[in-house]
């Protein structure tokens, strides 16, 4: 779910805890501490001791180059990174667009503030609201989106290495993600558990909608305790996997492509600097983000590096995900293979519900207001930033 995150990912009030990672050990075979890596190289750049210039794979800072660099062959370990801008356009809102996202419209829940409806201390005190507002956007109402099936091409084509999503939507999951392909880093509706640590039973999916949709506050039926859907709320851990498969994941990262988020809320934010220095980075997103600060930028550290002359990794797509995914699909070729995916998919989902809701849902309107599952590109492409593009263009 503008970069639209899962409930944890708005949050911005400082009375609020952001959710921490779980202790876990490094991966098997790993030795290295990521922190401590971390800190040896700050110091090493601080010091003028680096190993000199980085390579350069991309032959153009630019959707094309990118394009041309995952067919080389080179190219073998894409780790997509999500969050809930690539919902948008199934009809799911964000959490921070203003007027329109979801923490601009809960005034009706009468809250002591917008992110208190998934903060874990209040949810136990006053778990209606959460409840209530879990109606209207639950799992199984939405169609994934051109985005969301884009990766499932990357899967089939053996490229996908993983997808890290901040949303809770299942919408991965429903468009052919399989558990080992996503790590759900803010939880998931999938499964539910009951909140007494003594008794900590497993609810399904199916167990938690009736609840909801019956308007019951969902209860454990061994203990009476409250039962609360997997999703990380402010307060409450990181999932163990999270941690675990990073450490795995992103020194084997061939390209990092970073799809409607806002890279605001950490820990989640900090990936973008895990993948090695050399490996090119796309974000598809409606505006910049996770770019440096001046300080860590004069460093040679930190985030992402879109327009200064050092540039040259860094790729942004400005413009909706669905639109973003389908010009770099085009750029390769695959562009007809995805449309025919979707609308394929999108019929069997129909199909499967008997239309009714189904069919209204493949009427939201994308995110650039265009109507139907698949949203065509506009007259003018969306802008494509890169230091190489812009000398071009001058």
């Amino acid at each position: 779910m503008s970069d639209p995150e899962a409930p944890i990912s708005g949050a911005e009030a400082d009375s609020l805890q952001e959710p921490q990672e779980e202790e876990s050990s490094p991966a098997e075979g790993s030795t290295e501490d990521p922190e401590m890596d971390f800190l040896r190289s700050l110091f090493a750049r601080m010091q003028g001791l680096g190993s000199g210039p980085v390579e350069q794979v991309l032959d153009e800072l630019s959707l094309e180059g990118m394009a041309r660099y995952m067919q080389s062959g080179d190219c073998k370990n894409i780790i997509c990174m999500v969050g809930a801008g690539i919902s948008t356009s199934a009809g799911i809102p964000d959490f921070r667009s203003p007027g329109t996202g979801l923490y601009s419209n809960l005034q009706k829940y009468d809250l002591p503030c917008p992110e208190a409806i998934f903060e874990i201390g209040y949810f136990k005190q006053h778990p209606e609201p959460f409840f209530t507002l879990a109606r209207e956007l639950y799992p199984g109402q939405f169609k994934p989106t051109v985005c969301h099936y884009f990766m499932c091409m990357l899967k089939e084509k053996g490229l996908l290495r993983r997808c890290y999503t901040q949303n809770i939507d299942t919408l991965e999951r429903v468009a052919g993600l399989q558990e080992e392909d996503l790590i759900e880093a803010h939880g998931t509706f999938h499964t539910s558990h009951c909140l007494n640590f003594l008794c900590r039973e497993e609810y399904g999916l199916p167990w938690m909608k009736e609840k909801i949709f019956s308007e019951e506050i969902p209860k454990c039926e061994k203990c009476n305790s409250l039962v609360k859907p997997d999703i990380v709320f402010f307060g409450e851990s990181l999932p163990a996997r999270f941690s675990s498969s990073l450490r795995s994941d992103f020194p084997r990262c061939d390209l990092l492509i970073i799809m409607g988020t806002s890279l605001s809320v950490q820990p989640f934010a900090s990936l973008v600097m895990k993948v090695p220095p050399k490996t090119p980075r796309l974000l598809i997103n409606r505006e910049k983000t996770g770019e440096s600060d001046s300080l860590m930028s004069f460093m040679g550290i930190g985030g992402m590096d879109f327009d200064s002359e050092k540039a040259y990794r860094d790729v942004a797509f400005l413009g909706s995900c669905d639109d973003g995914c389908l010009a770099l699909a085009e750029k390769l070729g695959w562009k007809d293979e995805l449309v025919a995916m979707v609308t394929r998919e999108h019929a069997a989902i129909d199909a499967a519900e008997g239309g009714g809701a189904s069919a209204s849902a493949a009427n939201q309107s994308s995110g650039d207001g265009e109507k139907g599952p698949v949203p065509e590109q506009k007259d003018k492409p969306a802008e494509q930033t890169g230091a190489r593009e812009r000398e071009k263009e001058e």
